[in-house]
């Protein structure tokens, strides 16, 4: 991997290490994944098996210690769960016997909260022998992770069962089964807690995403010293727009091109297939290392920038190194406080503040590669983002037909990975939810639109447009506006995971086409950059 030792706002090389992970990155595409469980719209209903699902919190205390909070899910069936700790009792533990809690049990439930483990007979039967036999409450021990959704059989259809019902994953029940079973005495408490409509995290989110496109896009002239403006400034009325492509050229750069972009978001399902069947620790190590890299470049490229911008004298002293060769001692040093952020990181990756560095980093590296790769035109752009919107949609809302559940959210959950997360996300805390958890977004949901959004503004600096009668500030609200629209889609769909590039899209892509329409400028457009080169005939440009 080789660094530059100036700061790319002068004209140095921004390194082409980036470009793959292009392809790791739009492949996992934004998901907001919640508790995502079976459907169950075939089921009967009655007014006794209508009951919505609801999350439920497994207080539990062994030998009166307080052990670790547990999750489950109510049934279609039964007592509504009390909102809050303080409106229910604790209740003792017991296992039923038999245990799969099918027929009347010689152990006392009455008074106790039962536990069954799944299988043998429907989960009605087993509600109704235990709400015979006293029992307070039941919890039924899935044979899974997964938190399955408890419905009435096809028979059932008028119950009159007034407990609680409960299912576990099968790692929580089996813990609870232990200690039961090894003589200790066990208590439980069930409430469900509320989950806001909306949490302040949402907003976090959004500032972040949209501050990267546009910090990314600017991202020239915030790095740029007054020396070195020129490189950046307006062209002159002699100069026309293939002038301006060429001058971008001498960058090195990756443009995308049509066949590049089909092939792309073809790769990219390919790679999404592969995750989810093939999902395991080691293969999302893989991904936690991939992204330390880069973001170890991108977190070091954006510190030099920025600090060559003030000292552009810094870069002077300079050490030679294997491999690496002739390295200044500011942009060595950068490097090794950017390797010990990563390492910390990957370290503390699953402590509770470890969003923090996964956004830095995260952030750093969609930065330099929207310096890296770009869109020519917006022929192009309407391959490419016309291409993603579809990946997007076919792989959360349709995928589920081919594969029994969303693909795209199942790779984001992070099923079979042995408890690793994704790291190609954007996370924020959900701060106001008693139930935790984060609100994400996937690298592509930024760098897609991020790349029409950047094409606008080199567009409007080579044709001198600037404020409302240019394209990247409306661009820039149309990206916003198409965030706000995919967390309002997800709240009106229940937490259901959204797919961002459906709302995103329409927000970017279709406001270019609609403004160049009015303005008539979307011919020029279209094929931006590729006209050929008119000259005069005193042979001058």
């Amino acid at each position: 991997m080789a660094f530059s030792s100036s700061s790319p706002a002068r004209g140095s090389k921004v390194p082409l290490f980036s470009v793959p992970f292009l392809l790791f990155l739009f492949a996992i595409s934004s998901v907001f994944a919640d508790d995502v469980t079976q459907d169950d719209n075939s089921t009967p209903k009655s007014p006794n098996c209508n009951n919505p699902f609801e999350l439920v919190k497994v207080k539990n205390w062994v030998n009166d210690a307080e052990d670790k909070t547990l999750v489950g899910l109510s049934a279609r069936f039964g007592a509504l769960v009390p909102l809050q700790a303080k409106d229910d009792l604790k209740f003792p533990a017991v296992l039923t016997n038999p245990l799969s809690g099918c027929s009347s049990s010689s152990s006392k439930v009455s008074g106790s909260i039962a536990l069954s483990i799944r299988g043998e007979c429907d989960f009605t039967t087993k509600a109704k022998i235990a709400h015979a036999g006293g029992a307070a409450g039941l919890l039924v021990i899935n044979d899974q992770e997964e938190l399955y959704k408890m419905v009435c059989s096809g028979n059932d259809t008028a119950l009159n069962i007034s407990i609680p019902v409960v299912m576990l994953p099968k790692s929580s029940g089996e813990v609870l089964k232990k200690s039961i079973e090894a003589g200790k005495k066990v208590e439980i408490l069930l409430y469900s807690p509320k989950r806001p409509i909306v949490d302040y995290s949402v907003a976090i989110l959004w500032v972040m995403a949209v501050g990267t496109v546009a910090c990314a896009t600017l991202w020239p002239e915030i790095t740029a010293s007054e020396q070195t403006e020129e490189r950046y400034n307006e062209l002159s009325p002699k100069e026309s727009s293939s002038g301006a492509a060429k001058n971008d050229s001498e960058k090195e750069t990756l443009d995308i091109n049509v066949k590049g972009a089909i092939v792309f978001v073809i790769m990219a399902s390919t790679f999404l297939v592969l995750l989810y069947f093939f999902m395991s620790s080691w293969f999302i190590w893989v991904l936690i290392v991939m992204f330390c890299i880069g973001g170890v470049e991108g977190m070091h490229n954006v510190i030099l920038g920025l600090m060559l911008r003030k000292c552009k004298s810094c870069e002077r002293k300079t050490l030679n190194l294997p491999l690496v060769g002739e390295i200044s001692v500011l942009s060595f040093v950068v490097l090794l406080f950017c390797i010990a952020i990563a390492i910390f990181w990957a370290v503390t990756r699953r402590a509770s503040y470890s969003w923090i560095g996964q956004n830095i980093l995260g952030i750093c590296l969609m930065i330099t590669v929207l310096q890296v790769a770009r869109l020519p035109n917006i022929k192009v752009a309407t391959v490419l983002l016309c291409c993603a919107f579809i990946y997007d949609i076919f792989w959360v809302f349709i995928s589920p037909a081919l594969f029994n559940e969303s693909v795209m959210i199942a790779v984001a959950r992070g099923d079979n990975s042995g408890g690793e997360s994704m790291p190609m996300l954007l996370r924020a805390p959900r701060l106001f939810d008693p139930w935790g958890g984060y609100n994400m977004i996937g690298f592509g949901d930024i760098l897609f639109p991020g790349l029409l959004v950047s094409f606008s503004h080199r567009f409007d600096k080579a044709h001198k447009k600037g404020g409302c009668s240019g394209y990247f500030p409306w661009l820039l609200f149309g990206y916003g506006t198409g965030l706000f629209l995919t967390y309002l889609g997800l709240y009106l769909m229940d937490g259901h995971g959204q797919p961002a590039l459906l709302y995103l899209v329409p927000c970017t892509l279709g406001v270019t086409l609609v403004l160049g329409m009015i303005r008539g400028e979307l011919k020029q457009l279209w094929g931006y950059g590729e006209e050929p080169l008119h000259r005069d005939p005193s042979g001058e440009a």
